[in-house]
């Protein structure tokens, strides 16, 4: 269903108002009061009065149907807007509006053409994910998107028109390629949502055995060991995705967590440090720098990295960790209030992540 904020006000018709009688002027002016005021029932009834003193009168159709669905009366908006619209194809507020009642009634196929030739590509793209659009939708959205950023209702519509479009893709694929080296990379990453971890490797690995040199495989395929802990079969899996991919940040943090994770403190550092060249301020790359260099006895290193973590997020579970870690570092050099401060700032994060996850 169309979002209320969708409804845009329509520029006043004022210059018709030459063309109809004192009497149909009064009620017209009685109803662009009352919708001012938002007392929509009276704007209705004041609109049809006008458009039955003025029935060659177009705007009074078209502001009828403003007023009912500002009211909400979607169905009862359509036949004063397609009567506007019978008198002059051209008013394009008709168009607009008829598109908006049309898909608010779930009509997104008769929507279509209204709304674009009203250029209004935010319902637009809402109508085309309803008919299964999903490209041309996605073009819209973005574009709606750039006039009105962070809307929550276009959010949500890109949103669900890139992950129909996705699933279209792969289903696609299963189909045409079942035994295809992707068709399998496909299977393996649902499995890993899924959390099926044996069924996730099983997919990689064919993947692996048609293409070893596709770009990620060896990186999900890691990802799947990381899961279970299984840290040398992951560095093995990371370590493979860095040969082939020397200039990717993730593969090179990916190597140094997993090194990390197996206590192999140096070498991990040296592939963090190469992961934030390669890309600067990834908080997760700062956290685990810090605490290689910890592990090394680099306090000002390890300082350096979880300070630039904190510049960048305050919130979070990498925060809290940055909080404690730093903590630990300055109660080390004898800096007790330092690092109350952070022990502080740590327990107030590890509560708020108790509530929310109680919630």
């Amino acid at each position: 269903m169309i979002h209320a904020a969708l409804i845009r006000a329509i520029l006043p018709l004022w210059m018709a108002l030459q063309t109809i009688s004192p009497t149909a002027t009064q009620h017209w002016n009685a109803a662009r009061q009352a919708e001012e005021q938002q007392h929509f029932d009276v704007a209705v009834s004041e609109y049809r009065t006008v458009t039955e003193l003025e029935p060659a009168f177009a705007a009074g159709f078209v502001s009828l149907g403003q007023a009912l669905i500002e009211q909400h009366d979607f169905g009862s908006a359509l036949v004063p807007l397609k009567h506007a619209l019978e008198m002059d194809s051209n008013l394009i507020a008709a168009h607009q509006l008829l598109g908006y009642a049309q898909l608010a009634q779930g009509y997104a196929a008769e929507a279509i053409p209204h709304l674009d030739r009203a250029h209004e590509q935010a319902a637009l793209g809402i109508a085309q994910v309803e008919v299964g659009r999903f490209a041309e939708a996605i073009q819209n959205l973005q574009a709606a998107l750039l006039k009105r950023p962070n809307d929550p209702d276009l959010l949500y519509y890109l949103g669900r028109a890139s992950g129909l479009l996705s699933k279209q893709s792969v289903d696609t694929l299963l189909t045409a390629y079942p035994d295809s080296s992707r068709a399998h990379q496909s299977m393996a990453e649902n499995y890993f949502v899924l959390r099926q971890m044996a069924e996730a490797e099983k997919q990689y690995r064919e993947a692996l055995k048609q293409r070893s040199d596709t770009p990620n495989l060896h990186l999900e395929l890691g990802q799947v060991f990381a899961m279970t802990s299984h840290w040398a079969q992951a560095e093995e899996q990371f370590r493979a995705e860095v040969k082939l991919r020397p200039g990717s940040a993730e593969a090179a943090y990916r190597l140094g967590d997993a090194l990390l994770q197996q206590g192999k403190a140096h070498e991990a550092r040296a592939e963090l440090e190469r992961s934030d060249h390669l890309q600067s301020q990834m908080p997760e790359t700062l956290y685990s720098l810090g605490k290689a260099a910890a592990l090394e006895g680099d306090a000002a290193t390890a300082e350096k990295a979880w300070t630039g973590l904190l510049n960048i997020e305050k919130e979070g579970s990498l925060a809290a960790q940055a909080h404690f870690g730093l903590a630990t570092q300055y109660r080390k050099q004898g800096k007790m209030a330092e690092a109350a401060e952070h022990m502080r700032e740590f327990q107030r994060l590890q509560t708020s992540r108790h509530v929310s996850e109680q919630r």
